[in-house]
């Protein structure tokens, strides 16, 4: 896994093309005010049928300081280079020929022939603190450093194989290679029929995609079956993490009579819930975790149906009431959440049952471009549609993320192909939904917390 970077997001809605970044840019590095040097450049953004230049619509050209630069690659001389401290592409003067190949080998037009001084120039990020930043009175343009958390876990082995067998843009097999890496080589991992087997974590032609000792349970008995490897270990003296990674649809129907029990038993062992609301590997057919409206292949959309007609099942919170040693949602839009709470259901898996909630959306099955994936995650958190939350018995509930000044649930739901047909009355039943399930959770928690 590589290091992460700070980097200059754009965000080009809030974009209005005053040009403002490029003067100070111009400035900082030229000390000039002709904008044409500026070596970041805001641009009419060009309409994809027409090609012609759209109203109010602009597009950022700016090195992006990629992890793999092609504009290194194809370079002959040798004059440019990624630091690996910064993350900033450098170029040595003394060495560039000004053959120009790195402006043909950028996507980004990010490099480019500054007519000034007949060589090539790109941004630096201004020894990480761009002009261009401060100078921009919209928040088009943000400094940030997105991913700490990857410069700390970077190191940690991964646990699957490359080459999983999963769709394009998959977030379980995100979920997968993090959950692991955090949890390490010491354990025991049970995966139910579900995406996690399907892309290969119990092999496929004759070999496996996992790195630890893996068993592939049913549906009904995956946290049964978990118990008792863990029990026999305990027997036989090896200390090892006992871990399920299952779908929302085993855990939650035919296989939650399974989970139920070992929760109530208190058995030692971590259980982990991918919920990407269905059975998804099978055919993308509804589960009870399945929000209502959503279009599935068993709630399709036609002249008489609208998607599904059930709220979702709100398993986590039916945890709680198992009194686990430790209940927690998460999502892989907050990784940082996400390794914490790992950290602390392991520590509870030691001394009674650890469960953990953790929203995955499906690129496939939702209807979305795989590159969205984070985006559509992290906005069903910020419309407070997922709530992360976390409790103990000792501690109770307590939110890990604010659910004050949320989004309209409806930016989330446009996000995703399988919304599209709702209706207003379908919309303001979900927006109502997700309001009262946020003050149920709250109640639980002021309760908990006096």
């Amino acid at each position: 896994m590589g290091q992460a970077y700070s980097t200059i997001a754009f965000d080009a809605s809030k974009c209005d093309g005053c040009g403002e970044c490029m003067k100070a840019c111009a400035g900082a590095k030229f000390e000039s005010d002709d904008v044409r040097r500026s070596l970041i450049q805001i641009m009419p953004k060009a309409a994809a049928a027409t090609g012609v230049a759209a109203k109010g619509a602009f597009e950022l050209a700016l090195c992006r300081q990629c992890g793999d630069p092609k504009c290194v690659t194809v370079c002959p001389a040798g004059a440019l280079g990624k630091d690996g401290a910064t993350g900033v592409i450098d170029w040595d003067a003394s060495k560039c020929v000004d053959c120009l190949l790195c402006t043909i080998g950028c996507s980004y037009a990010g490099i480019a022939l500054d007519e000034y001084t007949g060589r090539v120039s790109k941004c630096d990020t201004c020894d990480g603190k761009p002009a261009c930043v401060p100078a921009c009175p919209t928040g088009a343009l943000r400094h940030v450093t997105t991913a700490r958390i990857y410069n700390e876990v970077g190191g940690w082995e991964d646990l699957f194989a490359p080459g999983l067998a999963g769709c394009q843009g998959c977030n379980t097999e995100l979920l997968m290679r993090h959950t692991l890496r955090r949890v390490g080589p010491d354990t025991v991992l049970a995966t139910p029929p579900g995406c996690v087997p399907g892309m290969g974590s119990v092999g496929f032609n004759g070999t496996t995609g996992t790195k630890v000792p893996v068993f592939h349970p049913l549906l009904t008995n995956t946290a049964a079956m978990l118990a008792g490897v863990k029990r026999q270990y305990e027997r036989v003296g090896r200390k090892v993490t006992a871990m399920a990674i299952a779908g929302d649809g085993g855990a939650s129907d035919v296989g939650f009579q399974s989970l139920s029990g070992a929760a109530e038993r208190g058995e030692r062992i971590l259980f982990m819930v991918v919920d990407n609301e269905g059975y998804m590997n099978t055919g993308m057919q509804r589960s009870s975790c399945t929000p209502y409206g959503a279009w599935t292949s068993t709630t399709p959309v036609g002249a008489h149906t609208r998607g599904k007609t059930q709220d979702a099942k709100n398993l986590p919170l039916i945890m709680v009431n198992h009194r686990c040693a430790y209940v927690a949602t998460a999502s892989t839009a907050y990784m940082e959440d996400l390794y914490a709470k790992l950290d602390k259901a392991l520590e509870a898996s030691e001394h009674g049952f650890a469960y953990l909630h953790v929203y995955s959306p499906c690129t496939t099955g939702w209807r979305f471009q795989s590159a969205m994936n984070i985006e559509v995650a992290r906005k069903a958190v910020e419309s407070n549609f997922v709530t992360l939350w976390e409790y103990t018995p000792e501690t109770g509930l307590s939110f890990s993320r604010p659910v004050d000044r949320p989004l309209p649930v409806v930016d989330y739901l446009k996000a995703m192909g399988r919304f599209r047909h709702l209706s207003p009355e379908q919309i303001e039943h979900i927006q109502n939904k997700v309001e009262e399930n946020l003050r149920f959770v709250q109640k639980i928690a002021e309760k908990e917390h006096g």
